[in-house]
């Protein structure tokens, strides 16, 4: 099996603090680990719709990373705290950064995620064009 770790210059701190790696290759196949909105020193951001942005924008850093954009996704999760509360305002955000309609996903509430303060989190599967 080919497979190689994905790991964009900006997110080292995260891979030696927590131990994984933001994304795995496998042939055409990115498999991506969760991302959340938080700041450069890993806290969560307090502001809702600011969290959600930083979120897609980590996202987005390391799909670029695995040589992918938003279209390459094909199957994607997110997990939401408190989901009824937030969900207007992060698909607000979500139909601004990320297009509709172009991969399955499933959208499931929980309790907590990893870190106080985090109310969503996103991961996904992308095949690399080509």
């Amino acid at each position: 099996m080919n497979r190689e770790n994905v790991i964009p210059e900006q997110m080292q701190k995260i891979v030696d603090r927590a131990g994984y790696v933001p994304a795995v290759r496998v042939g055409d196949t990115i498999y991506l680990a969760g991302q959340v909105g938080r700041r450069e020193d890993l806290q969560a951001i307090e502001d809702p719709a600011e969290q959600f942005q930083a979120m897609w924008e980590n996202l987005r850093i390391v799909l670029a990373a695995a040589g992918c954009v938003f279209e390459d996704v094909v199957e994607m999760t997110t997990y939401h705290v408190d989901m009824s509360r937030h969900m207007d305002v992060f698909r607000l955000i979500k139909d601004q950064v990320f297009p509709r309609g172009t991969c399955a996903w499933t959208c499931v509430g929980v309790t907590e995620l990893a870190h106080p303060g985090l109310l969503a989190e996103v991961k996904c599967v992308a095949v690399r064009p080509g």
